[in-house]
Order: structure tokens, then sequence, then C-alpha cells
């Protein structure tokens, strides 16, 4: 039989309760994250490193992982081997979920006789507006809705897209008000192109619950795919007014469906609150959108400036060319008026 070495532990928040859905395990050696396997519905995981370096997930959240497996013994020499010491050397646990960040710990072991019981992985919000990406449904569900829900993250990490939406159709069907599953439900639609589809299970997510940040996204995103401005400004507006301070994307939307709509004062007002908000500069289009704006009202030194940012910040971006040509005639038109 292949020698291996099975690894147990748990996941809970800071504050010592379970997590409100299914959390995904990784583990990170010399910097470099794999996938191993998710939390069933209690928190706890499980998975083994075989002597090979091939990993087999003993426990994933459509299934709870068994308690034999979660306190299988420790210290049985016919489990490790030096291979998998070393391997294991530079590697650490950690626990994934959106809108917390993760202790690390470390799983290298010396011989047969270290334990392999990880113990808790404590999962702490990353700001206000990141814990907003967690439904509090997901608390509330039943246990067979809360399983199918689980069952249908664990199809979607596999790629079983089709099983996925079986199960999350399941969870709602099951407990109409679980918002999570109505969420991925929403993704999974779109993914085959049914606009209408996703748009529907996000309103439907929405109404479960109205402080679950990620269906605005979703129905913002989408109706700036349609071009459909109205509801672009509506969507990016309610998700601006759920959390005014985390979520610069959220302003960037509602700044080009201002404009598009021709409010031009705030579309410029939420142009410069992302641009505060964008502390890591990610969102280097926000400075484009305020540069056209200034442009517009003639305001050709600031607006110059923000273009020079945006082409700083996305020297590669498609239409990189074009804002250069731009930038040149704004600053022959700044140099043209009274100091």
């Amino acid at each position: 039989t292949e020698k291996q070495i099975y690894f147990s532990g748990e996941v809970a928040l800071d504050d010592g309760s379970k997590p409100p859905e299914a959390v995904l395990i990784q583990r990170v050696c010399k910097g470099i994250a794999r996938d191993e396997t998710w939390t069933d519905s209690k928190g706890r995981f499980s998975f083994k490193v075989t002597a090979h370096g091939t990993d087999t997930n003993t426990a994933d959240s459509a299934q709870a992982t068994p308690d034999k497996d979660l306190s299988r013994p420790i210290g049985n020499s016919t489990y490790y081997s030096s291979p998998i010491t070393a391997a294991l050397r530079d590697c650490e646990v950690q626990a994934v979920l959106a809108g917390f960040w993760s202790e690390r710990v470390s799983i290298a072991i010396k011989n047969a006789l270290d334990n392999t019981q990880i113990g808790r992985l404590v999962l702490h919000p990353m700001s206000p507006g990141q814990a907003l990406t967690v439904s509090a449904t997901t608390l509330a569900a039943p246990a067979n809705a809360r399983k199918a829900y689980d069952r249908g993250m664990v199809a979607m990490h596999e790629q079983k897209l089709d099983a996925a939406v079986g199960e999350f159709t399941k969870a709602v069907v099951a407990y109409p008000k679980f918002a999570a599953a109505w969420f991925e439900l929403g993704v999974l639609r779109q993914s085959k192109s049914d606009l209408t589809g996703a748009a529907e299970a996000w309103k439907e997510a929405l109404k479960s619950d109205a402080k679950y940040v990620r269906p605005y996204e979703g129905l913002t995103a989408l109706a700036e795919r349609q071009q459909n401005w109205v509801d672009v400004e509506k969507y990016s507006h309610d998700w601006i007014q759920l959390d005014p301070e985390d979520f610069p994307a959220a302003y960037l939307y509602n700044a080009v469906a201002s404009a598009r709509l021709d409010k031009v004062a705030e579309a410029e007002h939420a142009a410069r609150e992302g641009i505060r908000l964008d502390k890591e500069r990610r969102f280097a289009r926000l400075s484009y959108v305020l540069g056209l704006l200034l442009m517009q009202k003639q305001e050709y030194s600031e607006s110059a400036k923000c273009l020079r940012t945006y082409l700083e910040l996305a020297p590669n971006a498609r239409d990189a060319a074009i804002v250069r040509e731009e930038l040149t005639k704004i600053e022959a038109a700044a140099s043209t008026l009274p100091h």
C-alpha cells in the first residue's frame, strides 16, 4: 500500500462560531498555494498527502467527514515516509473565505511521532465591507439545504457545473431565502449565457438578504455588460449605500453610468470618491473617467494629470495608445490657457 499521512483540523471565526459556509483549505509550500479540501458543515476538514507528493482529499463539504477520519490515530509509522517529511518542510495550511484572512499553521513534521492534528484555523474579518460578502441567511439554512449548498460548492470547485446547478437548485427549493445559494446559481447561469436567469437569481438573493453585497456586484456588472445605464446607476448606488467605504469598484460603475446619463456632477463625485478609496490603486479606470469628465469641463491641467496617472497604472491597456493621443491634445490645450 502507498504510504501516506493524514492531517485534520477545524475552522472557526474569531468569535469561536463555525463559518457560515464551506471554507476552502489550502496547503501553502514555499509561497505556492494548492487547494486541498473543503470543510464540512461543522467546519471540520481532513486531507492526506501521499509518499509521492500526490494528494487525495479524504473529506469535502459534500459529505461530512467521518469521525473516524478526524480522530485517526497519530504516530502510526505506516503513514509516514521520508519523502513526505521533506516535502512538508516549508508548508503551512490556511483557510480561504471571501472577506476574511486566515491564521496559518505549519504542517512541517520531523518524524512519525509528530502530531498531525492541525487544530483550529481562525478566520478574522478583513473589514466591515468584506464581511458583507457572507450572507447571514446561510447560518439560518436548515441542514438539508445547507448540505445541498455544500455539495454545490464542491461541484463548482471540481468544475462539475451541471451538478452544481442541481445542488444549488435543491438548496433554494428547500430554503427559498438561501441568499448565497441564489447568488451561486446566478453565477452559474451567467456562465451559461443565461443572463436573464442570472439577474433573476441575484434579485432573489437580494430579496432574501439585502445586506449581502455579492448580488449587487453581479447585477451591476451584468447591467454594465448590457449597457443598461439606468440599472448600472441604480445597483451601484445601492451597493455604495450598503457600504460607502470598502468598494471602489462600485464608484467606478456609478461614475460611468452617471456620465452616460449626463449626470456630470454625480459622475465626477463618484470618480473622486472611488480614487480616494482605491488605496491599492487597483482601479486605474477611475482616473481615466475623471480625466474625461474634467476635459469636458475644460479643466485641462487636472485632466492631463488624471490621464497620465491612468497610463502609469495601466500602460498596456487596450486603449493606451488612444489615451496618449488624447493626452497630447489636452496638454496642448492646457498650454494655451492663461496661468
